[in-house]
């Protein structure tokens, strides 16, 4: 921790008060919650970003999309919609931002939908998909107006919330209290060869309450690059020279999975949405070479960047162990609850 967010201690705790307050009074009914008999599944964190939310969202789509009618609603970060927007096969990566979007491209027969409001956005669904059977709340952990059905926490094996603090001081959004809505708490990011006896050290520091469940998932990613209508494997693109480019929370990992001794790394910020001086900036640096980015980039920079030159690496999530329970947990939920009714 840098000395400034240290000297910026005082400020957490304040900000760390109004969030409890504000969440009491969820709780004791002075602020309406709203809750609704479709399962609503809400995936989210305690901190800012990098938590792996996306491939999450998605794994619970693969899940249950080949047996339910299901829905996707997000905010819509940095979009250039305003209220309730639901995607159809005119919509833009700007109208729904470039999470959804991808949500919205890689499935078929999918709702994808974004509203900052969640209840006014769970209410739109269901009113114009009349036939939606579950939705899954993409970060709304922190959105208590939506009473979620059950409730997803994710947090990284680098960073745990029981490690962290509020912001400014550390990367909380809010009280490490706030894990006990969760129904389950998923530690993601871990290296692929996590011990059964380190996971239990960390399931005791979860300090789980009764009925909670834990997992822990790591990023498993694609043996393959894509562009719109090709396609090179990792192994024969670590062979050429090209530059990585990522403008989302943490890329870290992404670098690590490809770079060489010698390859350009470019980070923009969280979501950023690319200026002509950005692409020049790219273009410059890659030259000849392949251009590699995130899936999440690749929506963005698609149509910006020749799509000759630009691939995209695809990511999962995976479970080190356990995954049967997950699924048949998620399942189960969705499958015959109304408990959230």
């Amino acid at each position: 921790m840098d000395l400034l967010r240290k000297l910026l201690f005082p400020f957490a705790i304040i900000y760390g008060g109004i969030t409890s307050v504000r969440n009491y009074l969820y709780f004791i009914n002075v602020f309406k919650r709203t809750s609704f008999t479709t399962p609503t599944i809400v995936v989210g964190n305690l901190s800012v970003g990098g938590t792996g939310k996306t491939p999450m969202v998605e794994y619970i789509i693969r899940l249950l999309k080949d047996q339910y009618k299901i829905a996707t609603l997000s905010r819509g970060y940095k979009r250039k919609s305003e209220g309730f927007f639901l995607a159809d096969a005119d919509t833009t990566m700007e109208q729904i931002g470039d999470e959804p979007f991808q949500y919205h491209h890689k499935f078929n027969n999918i709702s994808v939908a974004v509203d900052a409001k969640r209840v006014n956005g769970i209410e739109n669904i269901l009113k114009l998909r009349e036939d939606t059977q579950a939705i899954v709340l993409d970060d709304a952990y922190q959105h208590l107006a939506v009473k979620g059905g059950f409730n997803i926490l994710l947090t990284t094996y680098d960073e745990p919330y029981y490690s962290d603090y509020m912001l400014p001081t550390g990367n909380l959004r809010e009280s490490r209290k706030g894990a006990k809505r969760a129904d389950i708490i998923i530690v993601t990011k871990c290296p692929k060869d996590l011990s059964i006896d380190n996971q239990n050290t960390i399931v005791k520091k979860l300090n789980l309450k009764p009925g909670q469940l834990s997992f822990f998932t790591y990023i498993e990613f694609s043996k393959l690059a894509y562009t719109n209508c090709d396609s090179i494997s990792v192994e024969e693109l670590k062979k050429e020279d090209f530059i990585l480019v990522a403008g989302i929370a943490k890329p870290q990992s992404f670098f690590d999975h490809l770079k060489g001794e010698k390859t350009t790394c470019l980070t923009f910020p969280d979501h950023h949405h690319f200026s002509t001086a950005d692409i020049e900036l790219i273009l410059n640096k890659a030259k000849e070479n392949k251009i590699i980015t995130t899936e999440k980039d690749y929506v963005r920079l698609n149509g910006l960047i020749p799509s000759n030159k630009l691939y995209y690496l695809p990511i999962q999530t995976s479970f080190l162990n356990n995954s049967e329970e997950f699924d048949k947990t998620i399942l189960d939920y969705v499958g015959s609850s109304t408990r959230n009714g």
